[in-house]
């Protein structure tokens, strides 16, 4: 048994590429558009076109393909095997037999192997690393492939204190939990806030918006709003941190912060691209 499907059964790990793989099944072409203006966005940019680009920790491999559609040539790597599969299953879609889309088994852990990669002109890791169980090492090595003027576009969770703790407590029960009682340890902890939801959109005769917020595009990032819940409520190990303290950690490391996304008073992730000055 991998080490990775030994922290899983552990309740040490989140199975992430799991609940990409079911993911895979409602990805549209409106998804996929969603997670293009996603990159273009934060990196300032039009298209990838000639650019290298790097996703560590590639998850359903969404933005990988992005990255492939934007022009760039893109190198996607996952600790989750089923993760791999997931993104090997969007370039066997859209790109078969790509040589320039690479998709391969690696962890964001491993400084040898990243250095082994090269240079990068975009390295993409939202939302990853800190899931690792070692969030600063993880962050440490993730500059290692940049290229000296390339952009690291990364986002961490932010650290709100006590709530942070206290969800740490529930996706560590999460993933005890036998797997009969997962789906409904969720409901529980979801009902309060989408009973209030509910309400409102009964009172407000917006029903059917409410309904339609299942189905459609969650975020500006593309993913289904079920999976979000299921992915922020499993995601473990979880880590997080300050913006001010990601700040100082990458200029003590050579990288101006060239922009933030962020809302410091809640929960969900700081989005952050740093240049690498040399």
């Amino acid at each position: 048994m991998s080490t990775h499907a030994i922290e899983i059964a552990r309740g040490e790990r989140f199975a992430f590429g799991e609940n990409w793989a079911r993911y895979l099944g409602i990805l549209d072409e409106a998804r996929i558009q969603e997670a293009e203006a996603s990159l273009t966005q934060m990196l300032d940019v039009r298209n990838l076109a000639g650019k290298t680009f790097l996703d560590i920790g590639s998850g359903s491999g969404l933005f990988s393909l992005a990255a492939r559609r934007l022009g760039a040539r893109v190198h996607s790597l996952d600790y989750d095997p089923q993760s791999v599969a997931c993104t090997a299953e969007l370039r066997r879609r859209y790109f078969p037999n790509d040589l320039d889309w690479t998709v391969e088994e690696g962890s964001a852990l491993d400084r040898d192997y990243l250095s082994s990669l090269g240079r990068f002109d975009v390295v993409y890791s939202w939302g990853v690393l800190h899931h690792t169980g070692k969030m600063w090492d993880a962050l440490d090595a993730a500059v290692l492939p940049v290229a000296p003027g390339g952009r690291l576009f990364i986002a961490i969770y932010n650290d709100t204190g006590k709530e942070t703790i206290r969800w740490r407590r529930i996706k560590r029960i999460y993933n005890a939990l036998p797997v009969p009682l997962k789906t409904p340890f969720i409901l529980a902890l979801i009902a309060p806030a989408q009973l209030k939801e509910a309400a409102t959109a009964l009172v407000t005769f917006r029903v059917r918006t409410y309904l339609e917020s299942w189905t459609r595009c969650e975020s500006k990032r593309g993913m289904s709003r079920w999976r979000d819940i299921v992915d922020w409520i499993g995601g473990y190990p979880y880590e997080a941190a300050r913006i001010d303290e990601i700040f100082d950690f990458y200029r003590a490391r050579n990288c101006t912060m060239a922009r933030v996304k962020s809302d410091s008073y809640r929960l969900g992730p700081n989005e952050f691209v740093f240049v690498k000055d040399r």
